[in-house]
């Protein structure tokens, strides 16, 4: 366990998170639709290629969540993608579901596949250079959702997945998100989140897995995007320690948070919100970091455009948004950064 605990704790070094590069083949397509290039295993890996060669994006990212498809692909000039992620002192990490699907006899819910033959794919990814790994389960909220049967089987899974990682000698990432899709209050956000967490953490001490050797990534509690109250940064700064540390042990390195939909500044400024209550003396046991995938991407995707000629415009754009997400994680952001000079 100690080597796992120390790998959770560099990863959740001071001002350092982590870039989810691990979209699916379909959530990729929409993201180069977006910007009118084709999505195609080269322009693939040429453009995580330049996210990893971003100059000195090292020293805010401690962490890259790889694909299936990326883990295995080398660079232009032959160097596999995974070897250039460590020169940048980064450590390699993988997504391993196989995604959420219907949840039978649950309208409205889902649960996430992908535990067969995961001892087996872990070993593999662990040969190929990955430390740390993901698994991603979903929730909505309505008046009734997320169900108790929805709640009870995605802790089952997460929790057998971060123990087929920590036998493994690979960091489980348990990601419980509850989405933010809806007219929900910021209330019924902590509620729900609540149950979720408190349902996973109760799976994990069954399923006998060590709380140093792991990484919890959560949603932040926030009111849904249709809600007519949306809430100020303090706000889901305040919601979402309070629900914290009702549900979350003092063991668990570190919290490191998706942006779920939220804007980039948005995720950026919750994320400061919180560490600043934090570096005021309000009890809060974990780091806390991010863990982000659009919102780290979708600058240096708009200033790419798919254009080779463009990739130092798009490796600047993404560590600026890196640096501006390291200040966050010590709570020293100000909105003023978001103009600075590159």
């Amino acid at each position: 366990m100690g080597d796992l605990a120390a790998i959770a704790q560099a990863i959740v070094a001071p001002g350092k998170g982590i870039l989810a590069a691990d979209e699916s083949s379909g959530t990729i397509k929409k993201r180069f639709d977006s910007i009118g290039t084709e999505s195609t295993e080269s322009n693939r890996r040429d453009y995580r290629e330049l996210l990893f060669t971003a100059p000195g994006v090292g020293d805010y990212i401690s962490g890259v969540i790889l694909f299936d498809e990326t883990i295995h692909q080398q660079a232009a000039d032959g160097t596999p993608l995974v070897k250039i992620l460590e020169r940048q002192g980064i450590i390699p990490g993988i997504k391993v579901d196989a995604g959420a699907k219907p949840l039978p006899g649950a309208p409205g819910e889902t649960v996430t596949e992908g535990l067969d033959g995961l001892r087996e794919r872990l070993e593999a990814y662990y040969d190929l250079g990955a430390r740390f790994a993901k698994w991603r389960a979903t929730y909505s909220i309505t008046a009734d959702l997320p169900s108790q049967y929805c709640i009870a089987v995605n802790a089952h899974a997460l929790a057998r997945y971060a123990a087929l990682c920590q036998e493994a000698g690979i960091v489980p990432i348990v990601e419980p998100e509850v989405l933010m899709d809806g007219d929900h209050t910021i209330e019924r956000g902590e509620e729900a989140t609540t149950a979720v967490l408190e349902a996973v953490f109760a799976q994990l001490s069954e399923q006998r897995v060590e709380l140093e050797g792991i990484l919890l990534k959560p949603n932040m509690v926030i009111p849904g995007a249709d809600c007519s109250a949306q809430a100020s940064p303090d706000e889901v700064a305040a919601a979402t320690l309070r629900t914290f540390r009702r549900a979350v042990p003092a063991a668990v390195p570190g919290v490191v948070f998706l942006s779920g939909g939220q804007s980039d500044e948005a995720a950026t400024a919750n994320l400061d919100a919180m560490n600043k209550r934090k570096a005021a003396g309000e009890v809060v046991p974990w780091a806390l970091s991010f863990s982000y995938g659009r919102a780290l991407q979708s600058a240096a995707l708009q200033a790419w455009k798919g254009d080779a000629a463009n990739a130092d415009a798009g490796r600047g754009a993404f560590a600026h948004r890196a640096k501006l997400n390291s200040e966050a994680a010590k709570g020293s952001y100000t909105p003023e950064m978001e103009h600075a000079d590159r």
